[in-house]
Parts: structure tokens; sequence; C-alpha cells
């Protein structure tokens, strides 16, 4: 075991005292056996500090950290400072890895000789489970795939898909790749921060290898799948420190990267789910912009109830400016166990509108969507999708920064 280099795994805890257990079981089951364990109690209010104590009594591997509660930020921050390890990982306190997960990795990302190592996830709820993939192929990025990956990470295709994801824990890295961007992240970011430490350390490195590992698994939980709404002005507030940070990390890179661009694009896709879409600029509804279409005073149908449904479903209905005669999602069961009232896509063929507004912004996906209606009665006409040009991207971002709520 100890011939083999170690891995630091730094797993920040807060709140999760229903699943912390399994996530870390699953780590002291791993194939591979040479690793530090970094548990980092972000002040958690439940049993967190207690199971993670019983833990370290029972694996010599595992570290503990308790501190005073600062976000996720901080709590990465602390796992950094003491991580030994020449390679660095995270998993969530609530998500957990198959038992060959980093043995895996580790195999890709020293056989590639590359800096970081991404997967793929699978995401779990209640018995059902899916993989989800990065959009950009399976493959060893460096010399000019790498400059491929730098033109697509953060921004791929028509908008809006992430080339690569943005997250930590799907990714194994090199020490030196990860931590001299993790400790300069704002301790208070708590929209795209994984991002703000992810994408700079990307674009830095010399060889990335993109794998379909799926071993790692979300956690889809119940109690998290309702998204809380906040007002317009702090969700803008949220966005524009990361939106700057991000644009001064990329400001020196060639401009054949357009990661100005990219940057726009993703924050722009950001605020756009979080606000469903909406806010009151000037006592102009923006999702008349965003799908090309005049909906004031329209009977829709909002189709897709993950985080830009629920918020483009609550702040419709406190506008009062649509009707809103339905909503559908394919997996509507998942969110009716947990109140809310989604219907299946077949019941489009009851329901009175003039519109489905798809609460998604991959465009690739309205053909898909459109067919699927069809099926059901529905004129393709009668289907939109996000459809905005850059300028006017540009143009809602730059009034996004600076909103005035009425």
């Amino acid at each position: 075991m100890m011939n083999q280099p170690l891995i630091s795994v730094i797993v920040p805890i807060y709140g999760i005292e229903r699943y912390v257990g399994h996530c870390i079981e699953s780590l002291m089951q791993q194939t591979y056996q040479n690793l530090e364990i970094i548990l980092v109690d972000d002040g958690s209010p439940d049993r967190c500090p207690q199971i993670c104590d019983l833990y370290a009594s029972k694996d010599k591997r595992i570290k503990v950290i308790h501190k005073k509660n600062g976000g996720i930020v901080t709590a990465r921050k602390a796992g950094v400072k003491i991580a030994q390890g020449e390679y660095i990982g995270f998993v969530d306190g609530d998500d957990w890895v198959g038992s060959g997960y980093f043995q895996s990795m580790f195999n890709t990302i020293t056989a590639c000789d590359a800096d970081i190592a991404v997967g793929g996830c699978t995401r779990d709820l209640y018995r059902k489970s899916m993989y989800l993939q990065n959009a950009l192929s399976p493959g060893v990025y460096e010399g000019e795939s790498m400059e491929y990956l730098r033109k697509n990470m953060m921004s791929y295709g028509s908008f809006f898909r992430f080339g690569v994801t943005t997250y930590h824990w799907n990714k194994l890295f090199r020490r030196e790749a990860i931590i001299p961007f993790q400790m300069v992240v704002e301790d208070g970011f708590s929209v795209m921060e994984d991002g703000a430490a992810v994408y700079p350390a990307m674009l830095a490195a010399k060889k990335i290898v993109l794998t379909d590992n799926y071993a790692y698994h979300y956690r889809q939980r119940s109690d998290s799948m309702l998204k809380s709404m906040t007002s317009l002005s702090i969700e803008a507030e949220r966005l524009k420190s990361v939106y700057y940070y991000l644009q001064n990390a990329v400001k020196d890179y060639p401009a054949e990267y357009q990661l100005k661009k990219q940057v726009d694009d993703a924050m722009l896709a950001v605020y756009i789910v979080r606000c469903g879409g909406i806010t009151n600029i000037a006592n102009h509804m923006v999702l008349n912009s965003i799908y090309n279409r005049n909906i004031e005073g329209k009977k829709v149908v909002i189709g897709g109830a993950g985080t830009f449904g629920q918020q483009m479903y609550r702040r419709l209905e406190a506008t009062g400016k649509v009707e809103i005669t339905g909503w559908i999602d394919p997996y509507y069961w998942e969110y009716r166990r947990v109140g809310m009232n989604v219907d299946p896509v077949e019941s489009i063929v009851d329901a009175d509108f003039d519109y489905v507004l798809m609460a998604g912004l991959d465009s690739s996906f309205k053909s898909l969507v459109t067919r699927t209606l069809a099926d059901f009665g529905v004129d393709p006409e009668k289907v939109l999708a996000v459809e905005m040009d850059y300028d006017t991207r540009r143009e809602i971002l730059m009034n996004y920064l600076q909103p005035k709520e009425s």
C-alpha cells in the first residue's frame, strides 16, 4: 500500500448526518488503499461531528477538522491546507463512490501523465440512477486538442452547455494543479464556487484526460430538490462577484480561446436558471428576450421541473403576466414526492396553452423535446427554447449585474 502515491480526499460536511456514514464507508472500502481521508466538519449543527470522530477512531487514514461554519469554499481550503497527497480528490459528504473509483482515476491520470483526470457521474434518486457525462468527448487533451478544450470548456456548442462540468468532485488533480487555484477563491462565493477554482486550474494544465468513469454517485436528495427563491438583487450580487473573478482569471489568455465570451455565457446561464429567466429591470419580463417571443398575456405550460423550471414557475406565478396551465416533466413522480404539482408529459394532451416553455438551456434538446411533444399532437411552433444571439446575451448579462426591483 505504501508504495502507491498518497491521494488526499477532501470531504466537506455540513448537516448531512443521514448520509455521511455511507460516504465515509465508501472511501474506506476503496481498492486504492493509500488514501488520506480528510473530513471537514464545517460547524455542522447535527451529529456529523460525532460521526466523523467515530470513523477516525476506526481508520487511521481518516483525519478530522472541526471548524466554525464558513461555507464550502472555506471547508475545501481547510482540507487542502493539511493535505499531504501527491494527488487531491474531493467528495461531497452526501455522495458516495464505487469501490474502484479512485483506483480507476489514479490509473488514468498516471497512465496519461496528466495534470487532471475528469470523470462523469451517476445521479441517484431513490432507486433510479442516470449516467451524466461531459459534453466534450473522452480522451487525452494536450497540444492542439488542449487548445480545443480551452475554447470549449465553459461553453460548448450552442447556448448553453458546459464543455467540462464545473464540479470538484468528479475529478482527480495533481496537487500542484489545484491547490494554488483553490486557495485564492473568495470564501464567500456561493454561486459557481466550484468553477472559480476548477476552470482556472484547467486553463493552466498542460494535459487533461476526460473519461467515461461513472463511479462517482451524486445523490439527488429529496430535501434538496425543492429550490428556494431568492430576490433578484441578491442573485445578481452573488453572480457579480464570481463573474468579475473569472473574467480577471481569463484576461491574460489568447483572445482566440474566447474565454471572456465563455464566462459571459456560463454566468448568464447560471443566472437564468436561478432566476427562472425573469427580472424586473425596467418593468420588463426578460422571458420575452430569452425565448425570442412575446409571451406576456399568454397561456403557457412549463416543460421541466428542475431548478430552472421551479424558479420559472414561482416567478411567473408572482408576476401574473402569463397564465400557467400546466407543468410537465418526464420524471414527474420525483417531484410529486416532495409536493410539487408536476404531471407526466402525456398530460399535455389535456392542457390549454399557447406555448410550451422549455425550462432548459441546452438548445440541442429542442429537437428531441419537439419530437416527443409532437407525438401528443403539439405543434412544433408552440415549443419555445431559449434563443438569444451573443449580443442579446451580453446586453442582458450587463443589465443583470445592476438589477432594479419594483
